[in-house]
């Protein structure tokens, strides 16, 4: 078979499938350290008296090492094989979440914050890498959307327990629990993948040609789109805390709820959209045409997004921003999605890394910009006016680079 569309054996299927549980289990867990700190700052603002400002830099410097992190984490995924690279990441972003209990000033959650960013930019690379390797083509799109919908059960499950949890037994232990967590996962993860095979002909570990990676016009259309959106995640995953408790005062032991509802949208647009590509394949559409359409019915639907800001309800506010963020999802399944289809598994990782890091470094620009935007007094209109509108662009980029998709195997 061509790579992309390999198969494999009936007896692999429940280890394919028990790798992909395997993989949502951890980027769920990747949500739920990362969304801890945003959780938690009204208790920590009062505690350190951090200005917004200060709290942005925090923000600003996870996105940064997690940007220069992604600089050699394709490199070390395509080369080390998911295996390995996985089960070390997790290692290294459970300590460095359990870190955060020992920190005491603005520099010291900084560290952890890099630490932390550094192993959790593994994350995405592996998963769809993972994706890429060993799941056939027929499967794969239902596996992204599965894994894609993780973060928003972390960010779900985050803010409904978090809180309360820290006002029970401190914000300290609420940073050692849940990084503990990726311990219980490690137990897991080696015993069972060891016999999971590869469906493509391609090499799990390869070296990477980075002038190949550079020169190809289908890693800056993913660097593009995510440098659009990626920004609206992380605005939304690292502000709304702050939003709901700043414009209608809510309180830390109930501002987990709105939030909740919002990744709750999330999580529906991240499962739905993995089928709606395979729907349109089914009904004779072409690759190009299946995916830019289901890319194009996400972007409209951002468009809602701004409306939070002129209801007079956190929960009204909660539900058009969760429908951004089901259409965020949408549009990023697509985004890896088309990743897995046009570009040769054995670099995957790596377009996948560089297209992270051109979100990281957008989701940076974002959240000092929040900050920048809250300090004078703008509010967060300027914010909610770029989340409408990226979308389109991001596609009106894409096509712009990539006129026609086509599936890898056609070149390989």
């Amino acid at each position: 078979m061509t790579s992309g569309q390999g198969t494999a054996a009936p007896g692999s299927r429940n280890l394919r499938l028990l790798l992909v549980g395997l993989i949502f289990f951890a980027t769920a867990l990747n949500y739920v350290d990362r969304q801890v700190l945003a959780l938690l700052k009204p208790t920590l603002e009062a505690e350190f008296g951090w200005t917004d400002q200060e709290f942005a830099h925090l923000g600003s410097s996870f996105q940064l090492a997690a940007a220069a992190a992604l600089l050699g984490v394709g490199w070390f995924v395509d080369r080390f094989g998911v295996k390995f690279a996985y089960g070390l990441a997790v290692a290294i972003w459970s300590i460095a979440g359990m870190a955060h209990a020992l920190a005491m000033t603005v520099q010291q959650f900084v560290a952890a914050r890099v630490v932390l960013a550094a192993a959790e930019s593994v994350n995405t690379p592996a998963a769809m890498k993972a994706a890429a390797v060993y799941m056939p083509l027929r499967e794969r799109s239902i596996a992204i959307g599965t894994i894609n919908t993780a973060p928003n059960i972390g960010a779900i499950v985050t803010p409904l327990l978090i809180p309360p949890f820290a006002v029970a037994f401190g914000w300290k232990a609420a940073f050692i629990v849940t990084g503990a967590l990726g311990f219980l996962w490690l137990a897991l993860w080696t015993p069972a993948t060891r016999k999971v095979q590869p469906v493509t002909k391609l090499p799990e570990r390869a070296p990477v040609a980075w002038g190949e990676l550079l020169s190809d016009r289908r890693t800056w259309a993913v660097a593009g789109a995510k440098a659009l959106t990626d920004c609206v995640w992380w605005f939304v995953l690292f502000w709304m805390p702050d939003f709901f408790n700043r414009v209608f005062g809510m309180g830390q032991a109930d501002l987990g709820w709105p939030v909740a509802i919002i990744f709750t949208l999330a999580a529906i647009g991240a499962i739905s959209s993995g089928a709606l590509y395979p729907i349109l394949l089914s009904r004779g559409y072409s690759v190009n045409r299946a995916r830019k359409l289901s890319m194009f019915i996400f972007a409209i639907s951002v468009l809602l997004m701004p409306i939070a800001l002129a209801t007079g309800s956190p929960w009204l506010a909660a539900i058009f921003i969760g429908l951004g963020l089901f259409a965020h999802q949408g549009f990023s399944t697509n985004i890896f999605g088309m990743t897995t289809d046009i570009v040769p598994a054995v670099r995957v990782a790596s377009v996948i890394a560089v297209g992270a890091i051109a979100g990281n470094i957008s989701g940076t620009a974002m959240i000092e910009f929040a900050g920048w935007s809250l300090t004078n007094g703008h509010g967060y209109a300027p914010m909610f006016v770029f989340c409408g509108g990226a979308y389109l662009a991001a596609l009106g980029l894409i096509h712009l680079i990539l006129p026609k998709l086509e599936l890898a195997e056609q070149e390989d």
